[in-house]
């Protein structure tokens, strides 16, 4: 049994849209009828089609801008799916009544693709693994961690706790970011608007007079001149150095040299490395508390490593817990997880009560990067102030100094 995608007319002539399951474009077309719609076009959902091949416009650009489940949509079917499954629902019917209320057409066919995989006889892991962009590798590993052990509701509550935590990390970060991004542009566009505009139509009226312009007027006019003739070629070798350097970044040689520069960043290296490390423990801990084993989890979990040099040292980690060494000790040879970390490890091993430790080393790094941000941007405010409020102090100073100097000469 498939999933079909249908466009219909109802008694009144209006066009429904929908998604219903089916053998066959037939099959959906008889269900069409006896509900009183006519069918018009009935198209298979393909996993081809839910990942970019779409013949509609507005469905190939949501691709180009996103191409996997966003952290809401993921965290809303996660939480529907574990609310459902937990009432004892069998998988199927959760899977169908979820997709039911699913309001995005786009989450709409990709749930329901995952329930026709179900229908034809596959597990729920299975069926998302069809959609490996969407459904990341600790998601998959936990639901058959969850489905062997036939714990799968729990396992799905501790992944819904998991990505609503994602998601309202990033949600904080972006949040917090919003405001200076604001003044950043508000600031540009004003010194932009007064050299382009104000400066040129001012300054000329002194040049064309003869008059000794006064050395920051002068500074000014020449930067006004460089930008207005060079702007448009700076601006082009901008970006070609943005792609060069992108696309530099292919290389595994170039992207580690550079992760490797970013760690030794004062600040920008303090949060990578607190980013990453508290990501690989929160992801190692919803796997652990999943049913997989240690080993196992730890192969997936630096998986989720973003930083080259962070990855390289937890794999080869992982590799001394496989020979036997602790894994308290292996992390801490690292050197990139902080001593509290390592302690809380260790307390986890000798208890029994491993997982726990490293959902809470987790949650006391994304409590110490949230500080270190909101200390950040503390700072960065009123700095960003006061270097916008001095350029343009400089621009209105050097505009208005030869007015200064041309009264001075008539009286």
């Amino acid at each position: 049994m498939g999933a079909f995608e249908y466009i219909a007319l109802d008694a009144s002539g209006r066009r429904q849209k929908g998604i219903m399951q089916g053998d066959a474009p037939r099959a959906v077309r008889q269900k069409l009828r006896e509900t009183g719609l006519i069918p018009v076009e009935v198209t298979e959902i393909a996993e081809s089609e839910i990942m970019g091949e779409t013949s509609s416009w507005k469905d190939r650009l949501s691709y180009f801008f996103r191409r996997r489940l966003s952290s809401a949509d993921l965290t809303l079917f996660t939480r529907q799916l574990a609310t459902l499954v937990s009432s004892s629902m069998p998988i199927e019917e959760a899977i169908r009544a979820v997709a039911e209320q699913t309001e995005k057409n786009n989450v709409k066919k990709i749930i329901s693709a995952v329930h026709a995989k179900i229908l034809e006889g596959h597990s729920l892991a299975v069926s998302l693994g069809s959609f490996p962009d969407m459904f990341s590798a600790l998601y998959r590993a936990s639901v058959a961690a969850g489905e062997q052990t036939g714990h799968l509701d729990q396992v799905l509550l501790r992944l819904a706790d998991y990505t609503e935590k994602r998601q309202q990390i990033q949600q904080k970060v972006q949040q917090a970011l919003i405001y200076p991004v604001i003044m950043l542009l508000v600031a540009f566009s004003i010194i932009a608007f007064l050299l382009s505009y104000v400066v040129p139509k001012i300054t000329g009226i002194f040049k064309d007079s003869g008059q000794d312009l006064p050395t920051a007027t002068q500074i000014l006019l020449q930067i006004n001149s460089f930008v207005s003739h060079y702007g448009g070629w700076l601006l082009l070798g901008i970006v070609i150095l943005v792609v060069l350097f992108n696309r530099s970044l292919r290389y595994p040689r170039m992207k580690s040299a550079w992760h490797r520069f970013l760690l030794k960043i004062p600040v920008i290296g303090k949060m990578i490395r607190l980013s990453n490390t508290a990501q690989f423990a929160r992801t190692l801990g919803t796997l652990s508390a999943a049913g997989v084993s240690v080993l196992e989890a730890m192969r997936i979990a630096v998986d989720v490593v973003s930083n080259l040099s962070i990855r390289e040292a937890i794999q080869t980690a992982a590799q001394r817990v496989r020979e036997g060494t602790p894994m308290h000790y292996a992390l801490k040879q690292t050197k990139f997880f902080s001593p509290m970390s390592v302690h809380l490890v260790a307390s986890g091993e000798n208890s029994g009560q491993l997982e726990a430790m490293l959902l809470r080393m987790a949650d006391y790094q994304d409590q110490e990067i949230t500080a270190a941000i909101e200390i950040g941007l503390t700072l960065f405010e009123p700095m960003l102030i006061l270097s916008m409020g001095g350029i343009i102090l400089f621009i209105v100073l050097a505009v208005l100094l030869p007015i200064f100097s041309l009264n001075q000469l008539v009286s």
